[in-house]
């Protein structure tokens, strides 16, 4: 049993692995990272491998209690990867887009893959059906932008996010942002996979993150919806990594 970890902005998102089955997951506050027990066999305890991706600091204890439980795999600058990339600054691709990176190419083996991450902020990445990484772009997530609208602006309110809410006119102001910012998410990316289509004409997309529900049904283009990509990307390297020391 292997246990991938990802330390999001907000949350940390953690699974047991048997091989490449995820078996049980959860999701906890950084400060409750005592929940992994949930996930942790007592009896193998210290004869497994714990995977841990962070783009924050790690919290406080976590490393020193992983370390009493698993022998230790740290995805950063220099982690052997499943993949080749182009990428001209590799020490500062996030280590979530790398993930969903692995996953893609793993899953859908042989395929070009278009992996949209919609979380704390929206990344979309590329990599080639020949398992080449091309690339990507970041820009602020859904919660951001409303916080954005508020923040910068003197009368604003902060709106909280409706699901529910697809209007293209707004009549009121909370309706008018709540247009502004969900429909332009959604315009926004499907003008991205159009233009990707363009270019590469068989390709994979595939959603995660905390939106990834909303999102399927919102793009005009059918899409593969991956609740736990990055924990399953994770997995991968993690794999890739333990192969390389044999």
């Amino acid at each position: 049993m292997n246990l991938a970890i990802d330390i999001g902005n907000t949350t940390i998102k953690a699974g047991k692995f048997q091989g490449a089955r995820l078996v049980k997951q959860l999701i906890c506050k950084p400060d409750d990272f005592n929940k992994l027990n949930m996930l942790t066999d007592k009896k193998s305890a210290g004869n497994g491998y714990a995977i841990v991706s962070a783009v924050r600091d790690y919290p406080a204890g976590l490393i020193a209690w992983l370390k009493k439980r698993y022998k230790l795999v740290f995805l950063k600058g220099g982690t052997p990867l499943p993949f080749k990339s182009e990428y001209k600054t590799p020490q500062t691709l996030g280590p979530d887009r790398i993930a969903g990176i692995a996953a893609a190419h793993h899953l859908y083996a042989g395929k070009n893959s278009l992996v949209i991450n919609a979380g704390t902020c929206i990344t979309i990445d590329f990599i080639s059906g020949k398992g080449v990484y091309k690339g990507g772009s970041i820009s602020p997530g859904v919660e951001m932008r409303f916080k954005a609208l508020h923040t910068f602006t003197a009368r604003l309110p902060l709106i909280t996010p409706d699901k529910t809410f697809g209007d293209l006119k707004g009549k009121t102001t909370r309706e008018s942002i709540l247009s502004g910012v969900q429909r332009g998410v959604i315009e926004e990316l499907n003008g991205i996979v159009e233009a990707y289509s363009a270019r590469y004409k068989e390709m994979q997309v595939i959603v995660t993150g905390g939106w990834h529900e909303w999102l399927k049904k919102q793009m005009r283009r059918k899409i593969i919806s991956e609740p736990f990509l990055t924990l399953q990307g994770l997995n991968v390297i993690l794999t890739f990594c333990l192969s390389q020391e044999k």
